[in-house]
Parts: structure tokens; C-alpha cells; sequence
């Protein structure tokens, strides 16, 4: 394989999520963890997270995220955000909120923690419960983001928005502004992991996406207008675009992620290509960030299709999504197909269309380890895909 760019080494990373494990009481069918994530289950212990949580903080790393799965399974987690702390990480927890109590906020608070953000599935509790899988989630989840606040954090909420909440947009605002939240991010579901799975009975219309933004816009001149500081981020999924993002920032550019069995990634989903990962247990991370030929595959533009390569935007989409390039064609060095200028931008028009307008939330299959073992019994059955390094 040639490495992208040889000469000119990477930033170091600024940006360290920690998925300190795949295990979650909840089965949303749009969580971005891999299907096969039961394959997973020799996590790494509480010293060999500090380990990578010193070599990321020496390598210079300043943001780090407490991620899963539901991070608060493990019951080392506050060890783990005090000595974070120590190292001079700023910290941020990702979480569904479930197992998390007044008491455990406190603890968490003393071990130095910075911000925790928790998300919501719908504005009510039976809807709520349908994509969660939990009849107690819900309550749950409102009384800590409440909890949150006390203890002297900005509420932080975070929503991801499909077509079977996303009518009730109007719904999840008002709850959000009753709660005081500080922030709300109304994230359409973006398709990687169990969402790319059921990505035809989870993606919205066109039009529900339109009215979804116009209520959002409401609200924010609605909260102006009394003076009420809650900031509203709308992200709309990629798959409406017609230009790339600039996917974490651009490949092995800012982004690592640790998984919980250590392998490392450029980004969260990227178990997805046909790619050999690194894996902290064997490799110590400096070496992975500046040597590894995964992490330096996709860096630069040398890899690019000459099309890209040709592009204004080369240097800020920086080719855009591989994981969602080899999703949607099979070919991780394709042209994204969300580019207008993709020959397989089509795709998605097609996606769109065929997307059932009936569908209910029956016709999702729910994340959880019974699911995860069919499937990859399932893939263990095909026939493995070619990886094959463009040279």
C-alpha cells in the first residue's frame, strides 16, 4: 500500500473518544455501535485505561469523551474521570442517563468530570419506550438532566431525530425549555452502525424534514423573544445534502477513538470498512497515531479519485465519509455519495424513494445482543469482503 502523504506527519490528535464499553441496557435501532459489537467483549480494565489516557494526554490530546455503549456500566468510571482530571483532560459524558442518580452526579462531580450530555428518544414516555426498550428510561432521564443542572452543570440534551420522532419536534423543544436545558442538539440520524440497518424505516421525508426545521427556527425566535437562553443546533442528515462533511475532521487529522476491546480508529464507525485496525493492547498509541498505515491511508489527497482531487472543496470536506462511501457502493475510496457530483449520488434519491411512507416502529430491529449474534452469524456466512489497498 502507499501511505498518503509520507512526508508531511500529522497534527497530533486533539480529540479522544473512549468507548469504554459496548454494553447498554437500551436497544435503539439507530445506535451507531458495529452490529457485530458482541464480538467485543474483552474490554480493557480499569489500569489499561488510565494507560490510554496518559499516552493520549503526552501525545497532547486536550477533549476527551466518555462514550459507549452506556459508559456508566462500568463501574470504574469515576476513577477513570478523576484521574483524567489529573492528566489535565477536559471531560465530557456522553450518556443515555440510565444508571445515573443523584449521588452517582455527585461522585462524578468530585472526580473533576466537566460536562455530561444526555439523550432523549421522544417528547413522551410511550414513545419514548417503544425505541428505547425501557419502561423506566424515560422518567429516568428527565429527572437526571434535572439532577445535572443542580450540580451546577449546563443542561446539555441531545436528541436524534428520525421519522418517528420527528413530528413531535415542537413537542421535544417544549419539554427541553420546561426542563431548562441549556443546549439541545437536534441531531437527524446520521446512517452508520444499527441505524445504517434500519435506515429504510427510520429515514424522514423530505417534507418532515423541512417542517422539523421551520418549528426549530420557530422556537428559536419564540425563546429570543422572552429572553430565554437555550441554545438549538439542527444537524440534518447527510443523506439530504448535496456536499460531503469534512468526517471528523478529516481522516487521522484530530479524531481517535479507542474502542473498548483497544482496538484504535479515526472515527467511531470506522469498524465498518474492510480495514485491519491497530490495537492499543499491542501497539502504544504514538505509534499508531504516526506510523500506522491505517490511520495514515486515507490522510492528504494522494488517495483520492483524480475527480476529488480536482475539487476547490478538497482541503475542507477532505474527501468526505469513507464509511459512508463504502456503505452505499461498496467501494471505501468512492466518490461520498452525498456529493452532487458522486456518480452514485443517485443512490440516495433512491434511498429516499423507496423508503416506506407506513413504516412503524415494529419494522425496526432493536440493538441488542440477541440481534448481534443473528447478524454476525449471518455475515459469518457470506463471503468475506476483498480488502484490497489501492495502490
Amino acid at each position: 500500500m502507499r501511505h498518503a502523504n509520507p512526508t508531511t506527519p500529522p497534527s497530533p490528535p486533539f480529540w479522544l473518544l473512549a468507548e469504554l464499553t459496548y454494553r447498554c441496557p437500551l436497544q435503539c435501532a439507530y445506535c451507531s455501535n458495529p452490529l457485530a459489537f458482541t464480538r467485543y467483549q474483552d474490554e480493557l480494565d480499569t489500569e489499561a485505561w488510565i494507560d490510554v489516557l496518559t499516552q493520549a494526554r503526552a501525545m497532547g490530546a486536550a477533549q476527551l469523551g466518555f462514550s459507549g455503549g452506556e459508559p456508566l456500566v462500568r463501574q470504574d468510571l469515576e476513577t477513570l474521570v478523576k484521574e483524567a482530571r489529573t492528566l489535565g483532560f477536559y471531560t465530557n459524558l456522553i450518556t443515555s442517563g440510565v444508571g445515573l442518580t443523584a449521588q452517582r452526579v455527585e461522585a462524578l462531580a468530585d472526580a473533576g468530570l466537566d460536562h455530561i450530555q444526555i439523550s432523549l428518544q421522544a417528547a413522551d414516555p410511550e414513545l419514548a419506550q417503544a425505541l428505547a426498550g425501557s419502561s423506566k428510561a424515560h422518567a429516568n432521564k428527565l429527572a437526571m438532566a434535572k439532577a445535572v443542572k443542580a450540580a451546577g452543570y449546563p443542561m446539555v440534551l441531545n436528541v436524534v431525530l428520525h421519522r418517528h420522532n420527528i413530528d413531535q419536534i415542537g413537542e421535544l423543544i417544549a419539554l427541553c425549555d420546561e426542563l431548562g436545558a441549556d443546549a439541545v442538539e437536534l441531531a437527524n440520524c446520521q446512517y452508520y452502525g444499527w441505524a445504517f440497518l434500519n435506515r429504510r424505516a427510520l429515514l424522514p421525508t423530505r417534507e418532515q424534514l423541512l417542517r422539523a426545521e421551520a418549528e426549530t427556527q420557530r422556537w428559536r425566535e419564540r425563546l429570543a423573544a422572552k429572553g430565554r437562553d437555550m441554545s438549538l443546533l439542527f444537524v440534518v442528515p447527510d443523506y439530504f445534502e448535496q456536499a460531503p462533511k469534512a468526517c471528523m475532521g478529516g481522516w487521522g487529522s484530530i479524531f481517535m477513538t479507542v474502542a473498548p476491546d483497544g482496538a484504535v480508529l479515526p472515527c467511531h464507525s470506522a469498524r465498518e470498512l474492510p480495514m485491519a485496525f491497530p490495537n492499543v493492547k499491542r501497539t502504544p498509541l504514538q505509534d499508531i497515531w504516526y506510523r500506522d498505515a491505517a490511520f495514515d491511508h486515507f490522510r492528504g489527497t494522494d488517495w483520492m479519485p483524480a475527480q476529488c482531487q480536482q475539487c476547490d472543496s478538497r482541503d475542507k470536506d477532505h474527501g468526505g465519509c469513507r464509511c459512508q462511501a463504502y456503505l452505499l457502493t461498496g467501494d471505501m475510496y468512492a466518490i461520498d455519495p452525498v456529493c452532487q457530483h458522486s456518480p452514485d449520488h443517485a443512490l440516495l434519491d433512491g434511498l429516499l424513494e423507496e423508503s416506506p411512507q407506513t413504516a412503524t416502529i415494529p419494522d425496526l430491529i432493536p440493538r441488542n445482543a440477541r440481534q448481534s449474534r443473528r447478524l454476525t452469524t449471518e455475515s459469518a456466512l457470506r463471503p468475506a469482503p476483498t480488502l484490497i489497498y489501492r495502490q
